[in-house]
């Protein structure tokens, strides 16, 4: 599946190299209150921190990202995509998250990494790193918006789609989307939130 697979339509928009920011910055206001998130860093600082980095080194330089408008956007990498850090990418997350956070939230992030890097599927598949809407434009139906093209385009292509979800609150949301619960929650540590690991296998059309 190539990105000239997948129909955004008219009202959404394929990030390029100057959206990072915007694409940072959405799904960031986004999880300020999930409860994964905020066990990880303990303040929003922190949050936003890793979704700017993730937006700005991996996602939409190697990955798939879109937004509606400043309401919502996704973080995908397609099948093939790299969504490895390197070296200098540690360092972007560990400097500033020390500094904001503190060196535990370092040591957690480090641990949330290769726990989800271990359970990571190896079969071919569109993986969903983030969506999300705004606080104050959530519960219009957005979200399905969002992730329905590249859903639609993994049906056509017979791929699987993954995620990891990291709030109990949107679990109705992507059953409805057809993904299913894929082995136990990940728990980078023992008292930390679940990391449920999900799989959409593809529809056909």
């Amino acid at each position: 599946m190539q990105p000239a697979d997948i129909d955004l339509g008219e009202d959404l928009q394929l990030a390029r190299h100057g959206d990072a920011r915007m694409i940072g910055d959405i799904t960031a206001d986004a999880f300020r209150n999930d409860p994964f998130n905020l066990w990880l860093f303990g303040n929003f600082a922190g949050i936003r921190n890793l979704f700017n980095l993730q937006a700005r080194q991996i996602y939409v330089p190697r990955g798939y990202c879109y937004s509606l408008g400043n309401e919502g956007a996704c973080m995908w990498m397609l099948p093939g995509g790299d969504a490895s850090f390197s070296f200098w990418d540690y360092v972007r997350f560990a400097v500033p998250t020390a500094f904001l956070c503190g060196p535990g939230a370092v040591k957690r992030g480090v641990r949330t990494g290769d726990a989800m890097d271990a359970r990571h599927p190896n079969f071919e598949h569109a993986y969903l790193f983030s969506i999300g809407v705004r606080p104050t434009s959530q519960g219009k139906g957005l979200g399905r918006k969002l992730i329905q093209p590249v859903l639609d385009a993994c049906d056509r292509a017979g791929l699987p789609a993954y995620l990891e979800n990291s709030n109990p609150q949107n679990t109705g949301f992507y059953r409805s989307c057809g993904f299913e619960q894929a082995g136990e929650p990940i728990h980078p540590e023992p008292d930390s939130p679940p990391l449920v690991p999900m799989v959409r296998q593809p529809r056909r059309i």
